[in-house]
């Protein structure tokens, strides 16, 4: 896509602090006191499995539900008894829900109409908006003629024509197919540095928290389980639970003692919490799993080919069927006799499975 031209008035990010914040629906805890701080300009995901409370403490910042304990700072005033239209705050959701009877432009320029711009001020910001987002020329067309990612695309640019200090993103890609949503991560990316503002993104596909993102807090249960930048999250995750979701791991029985873990009969460092000693299950990368001459026996299952990698199913001969990541190189056929050793890089370990 063509690099847009325009360059409306970047916005002013805005320092937001969630702390000690706590929701309850019926009984039921969502947010279990979590503490989250965003710096003026931060890209910061909420990734986590389905039910953990990610959409829940971007609908509390938003003010789209009431908390029932804690306090939600935006550049240091608490905001948690302020409307929703006052917040200063631009949100985009997995559906688009773009008015039918408006253009591309009328769509960009509702949020300006409601606070009483004037037309032609309105009308110039909606198009250079319109033109951040690649669609300056699509302006006159209706949503129905527009795909799904140029309809995302007009929903980002309705958040943004306001020009707030803060973006709450919803799973606005969810709903995209894969090559539009890494197409479209990427422009939102671009954007919100160009612009500097402070954005919150709620996503459950690990591939785009980590793609984007300054910072990725990981969200089980109601609270952070931890919270770094992309490389700090996938070399060192702090728990068992974060090292599993966060990239792919095999799941190996071993034994654990003073910080250390035993697995394939090699002494690997312990990440993160420490455990119990005694019977574990270590999590190890399969980029941390090589081929070699001599090692483990096993067979293999089948190999995957993923373009700059390939990665290979293994079977040993205890039955435990492990994955391999390497070169696209090495083609190994089903079936055919392999040995494989650890790197002896450090594992992340939790209770035994």
């Amino acid at each position: 896509m063509t690099p847009p031209t325009a360059t409306p008035t970047p916005a002013a990010g805005a320092t937001v602090q969630l702390i000690d914040v706590v929701k309850d629906y019926s009984g039921q805890r969502a947010l279990s006191g979590i503490d989250l701080e965003l710096a003026p300009g931060e890209f910061v995901a909420l990734l986590g499995p389905s039910g953990c409370g990610k959409t829940t403490a971007l609908r509390a910042l938003s003010g789209l539900e009431q908390v029932d304990g804690g306090s939600i700072l935006i550049d240091g005033v608490d905001v948690v008894d302020v409307p929703v239209n006052k917040r200063d705050i631009g949100m985009v959701f997995q559906s688009y829900s773009l008015f039918p009877h408006m253009t591309a432009l009328e769509n960009v320029e509702f949020g300006l109409r409601m606070r009483k711009v004037p037309a032609a001020e309105r009308r110039l910001r909606a198009s250079e908006t319109l033109e951040l987002v690649g669609l300056g020329h699509l302006g006159t067309r209706f949503a129905h003629q527009l795909s799904g990612g140029q309809q995302q695309r007009v929903a980002l640019a309705r958040a943004l024509v306001t020009r707030p200090r803060v973006l709450l993103l919803d799973e606005p890609l969810s709903a995209l197919d894969a090559k539009v949503r890494v197409q479209l991560r990427e422009e939102i990316r671009r954007i919100q540095t160009d612009l500097g503002i402070t954005t919150l993104f709620v996503t459950h596909d690990q591939e785009e928290a980590l793609a984007v993102a300054d910072r990725v807090a990981v969200m089980r249960a109601g609270t952070i389980e931890q919270i770094g930048t992309p490389e700090e999250l996938y070399m060192t995750p702090s728990s068992a639970f974060v090292a599993d979701f966060v990239g792919l791991s095999n799941a190996v029985p071993a034994e654990h003692a003073g910080g250390v873990v035993t697995a394939f009969g090699m002494r690997l460092d312990l990440l993160g919490d420490r455990q119990a000693d005694g019977p574990v299950t270590a999590l190890i990368r399969p980029e941390d799993i090589e081929f070699a001459a001599d090692g483990i026996a096993g067979a293999v299952v089948a190999s995957s080919f993923l373009g700059s990698l390939r990665r290979t199913q293994v079977r040993l001969d205890d039955g435990q069927i492990v994955l391999v990541q390497h070169e696209v190189a090495q083609n190994p056929a089903p079936g055919e006799r392999v040995h494989i050793v650890l790197s002896g890089r450090p594992v992340s370990a939790g209770p035994r499975l």
